[in-house]
């Protein structure tokens, strides 16, 4: 029996879906190529991540026709899953419900849209749940979070005005009012808007970014366009 679940929570990469807070400078189809990109690095690393720590990897995917289109772009070993419920919090948090009655002791969930997160929040986030902490976030640079690590389903913790930059805050907030300790990792980077590009092209020079090289090649192939 696995430790527990390593979710990937993601969308089918299609234009008008994905990444639209990047058009522009992006076409909404520049934003699902780059999207399927980071999408790729994501999914492969987190397999990576799963095997290392003893995780079940599983991806989370929307809307309810992307099953073929996940399907193809996921690598073997992964279990397919629908998200559940009405916008993204509800659908977090059914996907925690859903993995800790499916016999999941931890449950970890992460953006498709952190291609950089590495390995060693996997390992803290596990951690921290194995040290007593109820909820393990990983910050991102926006005020939000990139991971989510829980060993029971507390739905409360998502009801947050979610893609805020209050998000990682509020969250903190409801977690101590639930009286749940919770704790945060060291933090990492996603990509929402194009700000958060351009700072990506800092990080791509300073730190090489080899975890996620199909998102470096993509956003290098857009580094060429005019647009960027």
């Amino acid at each position: 029996m696995s430790r527990g679940w390593l979710i990937v929570f993601a969308k089918a990469p299609r234009p008008g879906l994905v990444k639209t807070r990047l058009s522009p400078p992006l076409s909404l189809d520049q934003c699902a190529e780059f999207y399927d990109a980071m999408l790729g690095d994501v999914l492969e690393a987190s397999l990576r991540y799963a095997k290392e720590f003893d995780l079940e990897p599983v991806l989370a995917y929307h809307p309810p026709d992307g099953a073929a289109e996940m399907i193809s772009r996921t690598p073997a070993g992964y279990r397919l899953q629908l998200q559940h419920g009405s916008g993204l919090a509800r659908r977090m948090a059914n996907a925690f419900a859903e993995a800790c009655a499916g016999g999941a002791e931890r449950v970890l969930l992460r953006g498709s849209d952190s291609p950089a997160l590495e390995g060693a929040l996997v390992e803290q986030a596990l951690a921290g749940l194995d040290a007593g902490d109820e909820l393990v976030l990983t910050p991102d640079q926006s005020g939000g979070y990139a991971m989510i690590a829980m060993r029971s389903p507390h739905s409360a913790i998502f009801d947050v005005a979610m893609s805020t930059g209050e998000v990682l805050d509020e969250t903190l907030r409801v977690a101590r009012s639930l009286s749940l300790r919770g704790s945060i990792t060291a933090p990492t980077f996603d990509i929402d808007t194009d700000a958060d590009l351009r700072a990506f092209e800092t990080l791509m020079t300073e730190q090489g970014l080899d975890l996620c090289p199909r998102t470096v090649e993509s956003f290098s192939s857009l580094a060429r366009d005019p647009v960027l």
